[in-house]
């Protein structure tokens, strides 16, 4: 299934004129706060009237300014999160997830649902007793309950601490993997569309500035939307051991890395998430350090930033690895297309919700 949205709408100070394809998977809408990411899940969702432009779904048509067509919200079959859970507070869990249903006969079976975010032990409960992820779990089933085409997710998890999404990113994973639903997901966090995204549509002052998969996207500083800090590496990995030191290791592509323990089995394909100001540049292959991971690569590319950053491309084994460094490094390295150097990465500066 594939959403096609192509909107004008005018805000405060810019207008959001844009165009993108959200094809199955988790879409991730990623930009700085008030770049209209938000706006975007509001038209699409039918709370926002855009002032030109066409919304279709698998060929319907929920928008078509031309046309004259605008459908109410209501039948557009979009399931919505937001950062608040907005659940009903004198409602049980069961209960809330029953309201859930009243809009569709045809979504999943509660069960299903139920065991997916594990929520089996909070039926009962009533939302002021859950904490923040857990009330966010039972909004993500009660939004599957509805049977939606398409779940709208508007920055889900920028109210939780950082326990509490890590607690709730799997179920997202899962949601991707599993439930086979298309999410449209709104993040300014690099960690989180490295983890979930399947394509990426990267947005600034209201225009698309490159859309592709995490990797293209998040290893490109010069359109990643939040700036040169955080651009970075996205590695598609396998586990190839965990060891009594509690350090895990890795390969990806050829390439060997080492992280402290993941919670993945051995055998198990997943994404790791490298910024690039964690890599550190050698000319020579270092000595005596507590560094675990060092990469013969070669600079590809070298792009100064206006004020006193830069960032190397490199080309690690066949891997494509981004290093921020200082100018004045760049220079003090000689560093150019072509220059063979060693990038160095800390085992523990790839934090926990990096690794998926």
């Amino acid at each position: 299934m594939t959403l096609d949205v192509a909107l004008v709408m005018k805000l405060g100070g810019f207008t959001l004129d844009l165009a993108f394809a959200a094809p199955p998977g988790i879409t991730v809408l990623y930009g700085r706060s008030g770049s209209g990411k938000t706006s975007i899940i509001n038209a699409v969702a039918g709370l926002a009237r855009p002032d030109a432009g066409r919304i279709t779904v698998e060929g319907e048509v929920l928008f078509d300014s031309r046309a004259g067509v605008n459908m109410p919200a209501h039948k557009r079959r979009m399931g919505c999160i937001f950062q608040d859970a907005r659940l009903f507070p004198h409602l049980t869990v069961a209960q809330n997830l029953a309201y859930g249903r009243w809009f569709s006969k045809t979504g999943p079976e509660e069960a299903r649902v139920v065991e997916m975010l594990g929520i089996g032990p909070l039926l009962a409960r009533r939302p002021g007793g859950l904490s923040g992820g857990e009330r966010q779990r039972v909004a993500i089933g009660r939004a599957l309950m509805a049977g939606p085409r398409m779940l709208l997710a508007d920055e889900p998890l920028a109210a939780l601490d950082e326990a509490r999404k890590a607690e709730i990113l799997p179920y997202f994973e899962r949601l991707r993997d599993e439930m086979g639903v298309p999410v449209l997901y709104v993040s300014h966090s690099p960690a989180e569309v490295a983890r979930l995204a399947t394509t990426v549509v990267a947005i600034d002052a209201g225009q698309v500035v490159r859309q592709g998969p995490a990797a293209d996207v998040l290893g490109d500083p010069q359109v990643t939307p939040l700036g040169p800090r955080a651009a970075g590496t996205v590695l598609e990995a396998r586990v190839l051991a965990h060891h009594k030191d509690g350090l895990s290791e890795l390969d990806a592509g050829g390439l060997r890395l080492h992280l402290p323990a993941v919670r993945h089995k051995e055998g198990a394909l997943l994404r790791v998430h490298i910024q690039a100001a964690d890599v550190m540049l050698a000319t020579h292959r270092p000595q005596g350090v507590s560094a675990l991971n060092v990469w013969p690569a070669r600079v590809t590319e070298l792009r100064m930033g206006t004020g006193p950053g830069a960032i190397a491309k490199l080309d690690a084994g066949g891997q494509v690895v981004l290093a921020r460094i200082t100018r004045r490094s760049a220079e003090a390295l000689d560093l150019a297309p072509g220059r063979e150097v060693f990038a160095v990465l800390k085992a523990v500066s790839v934090a926990p919700e990096s690794v998926a």
